[in-house]
């Protein structure tokens, strides 16, 4: 029997194919198919990304809420999710919906300008979803989600200040304040992010987040991750791509064309980020002295 197009890219309702004809009942219990939730299947074969798991958890809903926080960013195309980590979804204090394994179920006010539709699938909005994920408790994480989020130029700053203004007794409403004003929509990775956090928290000056160097003639040589343009010193986190051979020949004539205009750059990798944070700012403050 041939596969109905409905049913070969996206989580779909099983109830609903059976009804609309598509599938049978007992070809669902067969191989063809994976069961994600209840009632909620897939096409087995198919990877199950973060964007599929969001899509399936937004079938449950039945319009009584949206994903929300990381797991909405990442519907909005922000990259902040890891791998395996719960949808979240948020709904009206009144409705009772018990998550099955892999949600998180959160309960807060939801008006209707708070909801869109991606994909077909609940979604709060982008400023909605900024809110959220700055008064979700961890600071760090925070100001990584909403910087990924940010740089999708769905919002600015001010459009969550002045949504968190409207809401003060909101719980965790006292933590966007301090949020935002760490929060940057230049930043283009969450590593990135991380790093500049470090920087900051150790006391250090902020860095300018992607700052441009050219050179006498204006001429553009390179753009650095983190800078601080005064003292000619750039911030640079390396991730794996950059031990492909194609860019790490780009990254030493990059380099040296920044030495050569009296710039000096230190470069730090995940390990740094994570368990090194006092030798990273040590480090920096000594380059700056």
């Amino acid at each position: 029997m041939p596969v109905a197009r409905e049913l070969t890219f996206a989580p779909f309702r099983g109830s609903a194919a059976v009804a609309a004809g598509f599938v049978t009942r007992r070809q669902l219990d067969g191989l063809a198919w994976r069961r994600l939730y209840r009632d909620v299947y897939r096409r087995a074969g198919l990877d199950l990304d973060t964007l599929a798991w969001c899509y399936a958890a937004g079938l449950l809903l039945d319009d009584r809420g949206a994903v929300s926080g990381l797991s909405a960013a990442a519907l909005w195309g922000a990259d902040v999710c890891e791998p395996g980590a719960p949808v979240e979804m948020t709904v009206p204090p009144p409705v009772h919906l018990r998550p099955p394994p892999g949600l998180v179920i959160r309960r807060s006010p939801l008006d209707p300008a708070d909801v869109s539709l991606r994909a077909r699938t609940p979604v709060t909005s982008p400023v909605r979803t900024g809110y959220d994920i700055a008064r979700c408790g961890n600071r760090v994480a925070a100001v990584v989600g909403l910087d990924a989020l940010l740089s999708r130029r769905l919002f600015g700053i001010a459009d969550v200040a002045r949504y968190a203004l409207a809401r003060p007794g909101w719980r965790g409403s006292a933590a966007v304040g301090p949020v935002l004003a760490l929060a940057d929509a230049g930043a283009e990775s969450p590593m990135e992010t991380r790093l500049r956090l470090v920087l900051v928290d150790g006391g250090l000056p902020r860095p300018v987040v992607q700052h441009e160097v050219r050179d006498a003639g204006g001429l553009f040589v390179a753009r650095l991750d983190l800078a601080y343009p005064a003292h000619r010193l750039g911030i640079e986190y390396e991730g794996d791509h950059h031990r492909g051979r194609g860019v790490f020949a780009y990254d030493l004539r990059r380099i040296n064309a920044l030495k050569l205009l009296g710039w000096r750059v230190l470069r730090f990798g995940p390990a740094d980020v994570y368990r090194n944070a006092a030798g990273i700012v040590s480090q920096v403050r000594t380059a700056l002295a």
